[in-house]
């Protein structure tokens, strides 16, 4: 079955709102064999139109997003209707259900939200548990502008918040009565850390290319590889022996999951803990860990000591250190590790100390480099045991503290892992 998406707003095409539909569509699709063939974004207003009539041309099943809310640009509904030849009919319960929700809020109705209940001829309603605008099922019989064939439209809500649990809740199921039952594709991906892509590309993509049956994709990021597999079992099994035996532990995750995921959900099947002290990463370290659910299991404290006045105090870094080294240096590091193992009594410390830039840097130090120090407490004994690592990240601001976080988060991973 062909699927294709329709992404309406103005403001996705402005910038302002970055359009995460397509990601959370895909990967809800693949589940059930469903590949989305073309995606397209339209501002408000007749744009909606051309689109509709380009995609139900052509595909079985058709995404359309935004545009039933109640103010004028709101127009998904009222085009989808009139191309369809489908009358609107106002839905008493549908309009019970907006009315609860703006009571419930305690927020006042406009005369405009009745526009939300108008509900298109032989339609079935989509329940919006997080929103007032229903979403709406729509099948299309034979017809010129199918082509001659039977298609799905789907309108859906645009906020995310309401389109997840709907596709989840009430799409899903009227999809897996569509979907012809029978073998199914899988995809598998290797988050690749440390490699670059050519080097991924020269190590694997030759053994990769000659399995039969098997779709290989890359996608690189900064200091990142992911490798995407997508094929029957055996073909997968068969990739995933070459990819383990050429990358080993420079893969991170096997299934997709992001690095901070796969460290608390590491710590916690351990039952350690973990403290990380930071300057240069200013507190996006500990923000990237807290991001994952779970993570008050393992994080006990977090410190963001950019100045040397708060190494000093917060973490006991001794001020000759910072005196004779400097603060970017591999003394201070491993202080600073060492320090907020101790004060928060953890089982792990993560510590980062570097030159973001633009400006700070010496021919000894320059802009880029950053000291990244992991300690630890022994088992079963009082001794801590740190190391550290210095690397150079000659890049912008922001892509410096990526990589930083990154490195940090890969060397507690493979230190658990071993």
């Amino acid at each position: 079955m062909r699927v294709e998406v329709i992404n309406t707003g103005t403001e996705l095409l402005l910038g302002s709102v970055v359009n995460t539909h397509l990601g959370t569509l895909a990967q809800a699709l693949f589940s059930l064999g469903l590949r989305i063939e073309r995606q397209v974004t339209v501002p408000d207003g007749e744009s909606i139109r051309e689109a509709l009539i380009e995609s139900l041309g052509r595909s079985e099943v058709v995404f359309v997003t935004g545009g039933l809310g109640p103010t004028t640009d709101d127009l998904t509904r009222d085009i989808a209707a009139e191309l369809l030849g489908r009358s609107l009919h106002f839905h008493p319960e549908v309009m019970a259900g907006i009315e609860a929700l703006f009571a419930a809020r305690g927020l006042p109705m406009t005369d405009r939200v009745s526009r939300q209940a108008q509900v298109p001829e032989g339609a079935r309603i989509l329940p919006n548990h997080h929103g007032t605008a229903p979403g709406l099922y729509l099948e299309c019989p034979p017809s010129p502008l199918t082509g001659g064939r039977v298609a799905h439209l789907f309108l859906l809500p645009g906020p995310p918040r309401e389109l997840k649990p709907m596709l989840a809740d009430a799409v899903m199921p009227i999809l897996r009565e569509l979907v012809p039952v029978g073998p199914r594709n899988e995809c598998r991906l290797y988050h690749v850390l440390g490699v670059g892509e050519s080097n991924v590309e020269a190590l694997v993509g030759e053994a990769l290319c000659a399995i039969p049956e098997l779709e290989l994709g890359y996608c690189a990021r900064p200091g990142e590889v992911d490798i995407r597999c997508i094929g029957p079992k055996a073909a997968l099994e068969t990739a995933e022996a070459i990819i383990l035996k050429a990358l080993g532990d420079r893969i991170a995750a096997r299934d997709g999951r992001p690095l901070p995921a796969v460290v608390v959900e590491t710590l916690t099947q351990r039952g350690e803990t973990l403290a990380i002290a930071e300057s240069c990463t200013g507190g996006s370290l500990a923000g990237e860990v807290t991001n994952v659910p779970g993570a008050s299991a393992v994080l006990r404290a977090g410190y963001v000591t950019y100045a040397n006045e708060a190494k000093m105090r917060d973490l006991g870094v001794d001020a000759a250190l910072i005196e004779t080294h400097g603060a970017v240096s591999e003394p201070v590091a491993a202080a600073m590790a060492l320090g907020a193992l101790r004060r928060a009594g953890t089982d792990w410390a993560l510590a980062t100390t570097g030159i973001a830039g633009p400006g700070g840097g010496s021919e000894a130090k320059p802009v880029g480099t950053v000291f990244i120090a992991l300690a630890r407490k022994q088992k079963d004994s009082p001794e801590l045991s740190v190391c550290v690592e210095r690397h150079l990240f000659r890049r912008d601001r922001i892509s410096f503290k990526r990589l930083v976080i990154q490195t940090a988060l890969d060397r507690l991973r493979r230190s658990l892992e071993s």
